[in-house]
């Protein structure tokens, strides 16, 4: 089109695959966390959440520093890059991952702690009176009672990343094609004082926080018309 610059396209495919794989990855690594969170009787479990939920109150340029430290030459992100052959996880769409799983995890794990502390235990103890493993149990009764969280947590998890910016800026930069995500984009617009393109790109991020809102509510009001 027209009315936005071809690169455009580009930065909007690289803001929807980091999204999309850091969800993935949340999804893998937060579940687990979730159900540990929903279910033990650890006295350090909350200090566990706590850490989990840290993002949520940090400055994204707190968060930032320290891990622009951590995937930097000198930090274990640069120990891991020299298996093949680079010298930094930082300012590289790898670095975006960790950094976005990182930012966004709380947004992915409390929703999926409420849905399974939501299941209790009595569907689980019916599992077991029918011989199923805890393993087939979790699969088969727990994840199944828990989609609603699930799913509220795949969507915010999504749309965090999407518009995540200081953490982005700081551990990847501006660099095209690489590093340089929509949130990203709209702040060099306006540095550059390209009204239009701000206006445009920013629109959009309006109406996809709109919709990321009323998926939201429209999923809460299905699992309460469930729960009657």
């Amino acid at each position: 089109m027209e009315w936005l610059p071809p690169d455009i396209w580009i930065t909007t495919r690289l803001t929807i695959e980091l999204a999309a794989i850091t969800t993935v990855i949340l999804l893998m690594i937060g579940t687990p966390i979730a159900w540990w969170l929903a279910r033990s009787r650890a006295w350090w479990k909350e200090g566990v959440a706590t850490i989990v939920a840290l993002p949520l109150v940090l400055p994204p340029t707190v968060l930032g520093f320290y891990l622009l430290v951590a995937l930097g030459p000198s930090g274990p992100g640069g120990l891991l890059a020299t298996l093949w052959g680079a010298h930094t996880l930082a300012f590289t769409f790898e670095g975006l991952v960790i950094g976005s799983i990182f930012y966004s995890m709380p947004f992915v794990v409390q929703p999926i702690r409420n849905a399974f502390e939501a299941v209790g235990d009595r569907p689980l103890e019916v599992a077991a009176t029918l011989r199923a493993s805890p393993t087939r149990a979790f699969w088969t009764v727990a994840v199944p009672l828990a989609r609603p969280g699930f799913l509220t947590g795949a969507v915010l998890g999504f749309a965090h990343t999407v518009g995540e910016f200081g953490i982005v800026l700081m551990i990847g930069g501006n660099i095209p094609g690489e590093t340089k995500v929509l949130s990203v984009a709209i702040y060099d617009y306006v540095e550059t004082s390209r009204w239009y393109e701000a206006s445009i790109l920013s629109g959009g991020m309006v109406i996809f926080a709109f919709a990321v809102i009323l998926t939201m509510i429209l999923i809460e009001k299905r699992v309460a018309r469930v729960g009657e």
